[in-house]
């Protein structure tokens, strides 16, 4: 099999760290890999398996050996050194906002589009954690049942706002907890004991950027205009997002359809026994790869409408995962 160089630019970060432990569990064809990252973190060592690895400063010769590179340093990052990466013949997978939405870039979950990658011009993107754990759930239920309507709430845990965001929720609960003062620093808000009703920016219709951004990814992924509905809410959980989804299907369906459906489906596990009380939470399932789902269950204010509970590891599927994930079918379909 051949091997590749693979270059991860923010290596540093929560989501580079985690592309590095993924690619060595599943035991991608790994030639090399070099480590990008900042000229504030470059010089520092990094663990990759039994290797030491130094951080290199991103530069455009640094490009010149890699094949496949992973972006994960902000879309700031992305927007100034993807291009560059991309003319020196790497193929990016890159995990920020920044290209998502343009025509001519693919946007890809593999257990739902991944023959959009047949259409890269050395450039794919990585969805929004929220959204990628979403599709996964419902292509199934669309391509069986059609979907007419989504409304979805978000539960999203610190770890999508990075690291320091993760440590400011460890730091605030002690202060909390201490009786000290708790004044935010990189959150808009308080988050220990407490949510925080959006997340992102807020545009003109009152919906914030990160809410925008699942309707506008949902359909391009799914390739269908479903009309969607989102509320994202920031929650004092380290990692593991989750998902209250309502949805509404062109025809009645039932709790069992829906449980067949998605035992069939890639990537997916059923948690839900009401009598047991087992459905998924973010602390379970923290650190494991597959999207679950639970709470499933008619809804009573529509004959049309089921409601979903849906959870997975943000880190993982909702980034690092999906992301390696995009390679290995980029190698599948010999496409690099």
């Amino acid at each position: 099999m051949k091997k590749y160089t693979v270059g991860i630019l923010g290596a540093t970060g929560l989501v580079g760290r985690e592309i590095i432990g993924i690619l060595l569990k599943r035991h991608f064809p790994i030639e090399k890999v070099v480590l990008l990252a900042s000229a504030r973190s470059a010089g520092s060592v990094q663990s990759v398996g039994d290797q030491s690895v130094t951080v290199q400063e991103v530069t455009p010769e640094a490009f010149d050996e890699i094949d496949i590179l992973f972006s994960s340093a902000g879309g700031n990052v992305s927007r100034e050194w993807v291009p560059q990466a991309v003319a020196h013949n790497c193929v990016v997978i890159d995990n920020t906002s920044a290209f998502r939405m343009e025509e001519n870039v693919p946007l890809v979950v593999p257990e739902v589009n991944a023959e959009a990658l047949k259409k890269h011009q050395g450039l794919i993107a990585n969805p929004n954690c929220s959204t990628a754990q979403l599709v996964v759930a419902l292509q199934p239920l669309h391509q069986a049942f059609e979907i007419q309507r989504l409304v979805v709430s978000t539960y999203q845990a610190v770890s999508g706002a990075g690291n320091q965001a993760v440590q400011e929720l460890y730091m605030q609960t002690e202060q909390a907890l201490s009786g000290q003062q708790v004044i935010p620093q990189v959150l808009p808000k308080t988050i220990a004991f407490n949510l925080i009703p959006f997340i992102g920016s807020f545009l003109e219709s009152g919906y914030t950027d990160e809410e925008m951004k699942m309707t506008h990814e949902v359909h391009k992924i799914m390739g269908s205009e479903i009309p969607t509905c989102a509320t994202c809410i920031r929650v004092p959980v380290a990692n593991g997002h989750s998902e209250s989804v309502n949805i509404e299907f062109k025809q009645p369906v039932t709790v069992e359809q829906v449980h067949e459906t998605l035992k069939r489906a890639p990537g997916i596990v059923i948690q839900d026994d009401l009598q047991l009380r087992h459905f998924p939470t973010p602390q379970d399932i923290s650190g494991t790869d597959p999207v679950y789902v639970g709470r499933v269950r008619q809804d009573v204010s529509h004959p049309n409408g089921i409601n979903l509970w849906v959870v997975a590891d943000n880190l993982r599927k909702g980034a690092a995962l999906n992301a390696v994930q995009i390679a290995e079918s980029l190698i599948e379909q010999d496409l690099l």
